[in-house]
């Protein structure tokens, strides 16, 4: 054993119903790293945490912590006690409470029979003090940035004394500037505090930017553990797939056409009846990709929903291949020239208990190529639309006939992209196409993208993932609480000077 060992797996394997979800993994995690745990979906690198903090227990195999073997009986609150805290990617606060109330759930200091809040707040500031992560204890948590809510998170788990902390996907939903400011903190906390940090992501230019060693996981088994310092993002990823993974700018150079989709002041209402979008103006031209960039709730939902006839637009204008389609039934509009990608493939972008075949035909089910008078559905003709698209699109299911939900989420994102493209309409609205998609399935969807683009498809893209809007975007739009803030051509603006048009620093920046 490693003296500076603090976590070990042995022999450890986790077996559900049909899936071996770790398989036979052995891993030593050293005190005062940070250790990168990367992986395809359903490679099995958050299984393997959720064994570490207790949510699961290993099928075969042993844990240790800190040389102490955690037993049958482990669990969160065994972890906890052991030194071991998770945040989840979802954060677990209750939007009601104070940052005190929501870091001090369960441990609150109590005077006589009472809640002690002036306690509460002195302990809390001595903890942001300690830790180096600024929070205003009385300040309401639904109030807070994305941001700030995740630091009460971090606050909340490193209040145990924490030896090892767990972050899943702690950047997902964090502007530049926010992600630059996780990280510092997270080498403070390692280096002073000789804490151990355990990152579970995708993004794989932030695990060579924090993270000292990075663990690569493949269908359930641990392929390598690699130092940082002497990889590189292709070979990792390459691992992560088991083949080589190219992420080159697979643009053509062309001039852009006419306009293809036209929004002019648009304005609209969230579903609380509050102002979400406050005057909108884009142009989109064919042959070009335009990005929108902004911290989710900006408004990205409402643009959207606007465009595709989801959402009526109190005032404003859309334009779609020259003719006004503002107000007009979805229906009306997609016969216009629009496919649509929704952010939520599983409630928008698919009927999840239907066969993939009948979701490949969504849209087309009157047509004459797919049915008798619309009214007698051609099965052998759908079932040949469906393996050519599976084919065409590398969508990996066992037969077409198979229910949508039962593919996984890189393979249910193919089914939709593949309807979509195939209508081979003039205008593209893309969101969030590959959220919950591994590296593989989104180098091919990517590569999809571009190809539509290059074919003259005028393609609004709509992405919470940064690296993705400036590998594909021609010029890029930032959107805060509801309004445009800017517009960059690619290449004349970096991503951390983005960062402040996506949460309202550009009037800052103005200003001066």
């Amino acid at each position: 054993m490693n003296t500076n060992e603090i976590v070990r797996f042995e022999h450890v394997s986790k077996q559900y119903p049909g899936t071996l979800a770790n398989d036979d993994v052995s891993l030593s995690i050293l005190r005062g790293e940070v250790f990168a745990l990367v992986g395809e979906n359903g490679a099995g690198k958050s299984t393997l945490m959720n064994l570490l903090y207790g949510m699961q227990k290993p099928t075969l195999g042993d844990l240790f912590i800190k040389g102490q073997k955690t037993g049958a009986n482990h669990s969160p609150e065994n972890a906890m006690r052991m030194g071991v805290s998770m945040v989840h990617q979802h954060f677990k606060l209750v939007p009601g409470f104070t940052v005190a109330q929501n870091i001090l759930l369960g441990h609150e200091p109590q005077k006589g029979i009472f809640y002690d809040e002036k306690a509460a707040i002195r302990r809390v500031r001595e903890l942001s003090e300690e830790y180096g992560l600024r929070v205003e204890p009385t300040d309401t948590v639904r109030d807070l940035s994305v941001g700030l809510q995740q630091r009460v998170e971090i606050l909340k788990a490193l209040r145990t004394g924490a030896d090892v902390l767990i972050l899943d996907e702690p950047t997902a939903v964090l502007t530049p500037q926010e992600t630059e400011e996780l990280f510092v903190v997270i080498r403070r906390i390692v280096d002073e505090k000789n804490m151990t940090v355990i990152l579970i992501t995708h993004k794989l230019p932030e695990v060579m930017r924090i993270s000292d060693r990075v663990g690569v996981m493949r269908r359930g088994k641990l392929v390598k553990v690699l130092s940082t310092a002497q990889t590189s993002e292709r070979e990792i990823a390459s691992l992560m797939v088991g083949r080589d993974v190219i992420f080159d700018d697979l643009r053509t150079s062309q001039r852009a056409g006419r306009p293809m989709l036209e929004i002019f002041n648009l304005k609209s209402l969230n579903d609380r009846s509050l102002p979400a979008l406050n005057g909108v103006t884009i142009s989109v031209r064919a042959g070009e990709i335009v990005g929108v960039c902004g911290v989710e709730g900006n408004g990205q939902t409402e643009l959207a929903e606007c465009i595709a006839g989801m959402r009526p637009a109190q005032s404003g204008s859309v334009t779609l291949c020259g003719q006004d389609v503002t107000g007009k039934p979805p229906r009306r509009i997609r016969a216009q020239g629009l496919s649509y990608i929704p952010e939520d493939r599983m409630s928008m972008g698919m009927d999840a208990r239907a066969s993939v075949a009948d979701n490949l035909l969504l849209g087309r089910q009157h047509s004459r190529a797919f049915s008798v008078l619309g009214l007698h559905l051609k099965k052998s003709a759908i079932s040949r639309h469906a393996k050519t698209l599976a084919q065409d699109y590398d969508i990996r299911t066992s037969g077409v006939d198979e229910p949508a939900g039962s593919l996984s989420g890189g393979n249910m994102q193919k089914v939709v992209i593949a309807r979509e493209f195939e209508f081979d309409t003039p205008v593209l609205l893309v969101c969030q196409p590959t959220r919950g998609v591994d590296i593989g399935a989104t180098e091919f969807i990517h590569e999809q993208i571009i190809r539509k683009r290059n074919e003259g498809c005028a393609i609004l893209l709509i992405s919470a993932d940064l690296d993705e809007l400036f590998r594909l975007s021609d010029r890029l739009i930032t959107l805060y609480d509801g309004r445009i803030t800017g517009e960059f051509a690619a290449g004349s603006i970096d991503k951390q000077s983005i960062g402040y048009f996506m949460t309202g620093g550009y009037q800052e920046v103005n200003a001066q």
